[in-house]
């Protein structure tokens, strides 16, 4: 019995680590796009074009 309450702890300590880990992913992924944004302006604006027009044809 102790077995299975300790494999469940650590079922929950890998996914809290795993969610840390993607925390982690997703900021650095943002902070690499904004980077690219300041170093590409023409190309991020033309980005951000596509995504509004993208979202004008968007059908509910």
């Amino acid at each position: 019995m102790p077995d299975a309450a300790r494999g469940d702890e650590d079922a929950q300590e890998s996914d809290a680590a795993r969610r840390r880990r993607r925390a982690q992913f997703l900021r650095e992924l943002h902070e690499a796009k904004q980077l690219r944004d300041r170093v590409q302006p023409r190309r991020a604006r033309a980005a951000r074009m596509r995504q509004q027009m993208r979202m004008r044809t968007f059908r509910w």
